[in-house]
């Protein structure tokens, strides 16, 4: 099974723009009341998926084919951060940790979790 091929399919979906919300909103993402970002977000999210199913491996740590919809939403938002400074940023820099620690088995390979 190709997890990002199936995640890119998702982000056709009412259901893909729901779980950007939440997420943005339950782990309080400084921009989570702006629905350009929002949009811009599962926008870049998609792109990130198209690149992971022709095989571009996006993150380090995770096969492109693994790639799945948060840790390419995850990655969009850290690539947008990359170049910003200031105040503002540093509450984007938190629902990013936030995130990461909450779902680590998003930002791993499907097969080293434990069965």
């Amino acid at each position: 099974m190709c997890v990002a091929r199936k995640s890119l399919e998702l982000t056709g979906l009412f259901e893909a723009e729901l779980l950007v919300e939440l997420m943005l909103r339950f782990w309080q993402h400084p921009l989570a009341d702006d629905r350009e970002f929002r949009n811009d977000l599962l926008e870049k999210t998609a792109e990130i998926l198209r690149q992971a199913v022709a095989g571009v491996r996006v993150m380090e740590v995770v096969r492109a084919e693994n790639t799945n919809f948060v840790a390419a939403m995850w990655y969009g938002e850290w690539t947008a951060t990359q170049e910003l400074i200031g105040e503002s940023v540093e509450g984007r820099k938190r629902w990013l940790d936030t995130v990461q620690r909450a779902m680590p088995s998003c930002f791993c390979n499907p097969d080293d979790l434990p069965p």
